[in-house]
């Protein structure tokens, strides 16, 4: 994909567990949504699952799902499901379950035959193990679109940041741009204030938007009264064309 040429895809990946993935991957859906865009999300492995009455819930999948709209099955959205807060690869394995690269590409492709643009948001991040020898930055590459680092300002973040722009470059995956998420109320100390400024200089990639410390995310992405706040919605003009 050519410089500036926009996506009917993005992954939205991260430094780590925890940096604000699924809020980006939230957002970005329903700005989509509040334009009337079909706009299809997917989570390929969901693990730390809850359990009710036996049955897995995929929270993240579900929050993805209210953003965006979407009617299409938990199946489909997340084809992998484990209760086991792990990496997937850890996680497979504790139930003798090698997962199905292939399985979690055709799901990606029936989403896009169903919607105008799809949302994937991977898990923890670039590294993580998918199976033995399959991880995220892998799973990036096959789905053949851009991806979104999201991270964070805290101390030591620019090493988090800087390690997994070297693994995207080195694997030849277009990365669009990173997202700073204020997962956390920050403090406002010099490495925060610095750091925007650091990791552009350094990576030579734009930072595309800076998320403010959301304290209600249902209100402000999935409530009928705020479907897209605008924080959103100069990244999704960013990404894609609409």
């Amino acid at each position: 994909m050519s410089k500036g040429e926009k996506t009917r895809g993005i992954f939205i990946t991260g430094t780590g567990t925890g940096v604000g993935k699924t809020v980006v991957a939230a957002g970005i859906a329903a700005a989509l949504r509040v334009r009337d865009i079909s706009v299809g999300v997917m989570k390929p492995v969901h693990t730390g699952c809850m359990l009710d009455n036996e049955r897995l819930v995929p929270e993240d999948s579900l929050f993805l799902a209210r953003a965006a709209g979407s009617k299409d099955s938990e199946e489909l959205i997340t084809p992998f499901m484990f209760k086991e807060p792990a990496a997937p690869y850890a996680a497979a394995r504790e139930h003798n379950i090698v997962i199905d690269i292939n399985k979690i590409a055709d799901c990606f492709n029936e989403l896009c035959r169903r919607h105008d643009y799809v949302i994937v948001e991977g898990i923890g991040g670039v590294l993580v193990p998918v199976t033995k020898d399959f991880f995220v930055a892998d799973l990036i590459k096959l789905l053949n679109i851009p991806v979104i680092l999201v991270t964070r300002p805290d101390l030591g973040s620019i090493n988090h940041t800087m390690l997994s722009i070297h693994c995207l470059k080195t694997k030849k995956i277009n990365l669009s741009g990173i997202v700073i998420s204020n997962c956390r109320a920050g403090s406002g100390n010099f490495a925060e204030k610095t750091f925007q400024d650091t990791i552009e200089t350094l990576s030579d990639i734009p930072v595309i938007g800076t998320l403010p410390y959301i304290t209600d995310l249902n209100m402000l992405i999935c409530s009928d009264a705020m479907k897209s706040p605008d924080l959103f919605l100069k990244i999704a003009d960013t990404l894609f064309d609409i």
